[in-house]
């Protein structure tokens, strides 16, 4: 099972990938595309063509988890656009929201660390 946890890297693929391809073919991607290990724990986000469907990838030290998610109506709202970059990092909340369908950069969230005041 995979946990998303707050210190888990999340690298997106800008650019759309043909879902015929499997984990050994994501993982060329991650290579040559996001210049990332597909070994390094990070996880990897993949959309279709259409934005109908999701693919995570993620390397558990054991073997590759390969998730799947499709829309049943709709597309996915979000998506980064970085015409410049081949892959966009994302926090753990946002990939929980876009997972849900959701619009990650719509939406309000605490930050994933910050300085605790002390008490007087």
């Amino acid at each position: 099972m995979i946990q998303i946890a707050p210190q888990m890297r999340i690298l997106v693929a800008v650019q759309p990938v043909d879902f015929r391809l499997g984990i050994d073919g994501l993982m060329a991607l991650c290579r040559q595309r996001l210049n990332a290990d597909p070994f390094c724990g990070t996880l990897f986000v993949f959309r279709n063509r259409r934005g109908t469907a999701l693919r995570v990838l993620a390397y558990d030290s054991q073997g590759f988890w390969l998730c799947h998610k499709r829309l049943s109506s709709g597309r996915f709202r979000f998506w980064p656009t970085e015409a410049s970059q081949a892959g966009r990092a994302l926090e753990a909340t946002e990939l929980q929201v876009l997972l849900m369908g959701g619009d990650p950069s719509a939406t309000r969230v605490a930050p994933a660390w910050r300085r605790l005041e002390r008490a007087a």
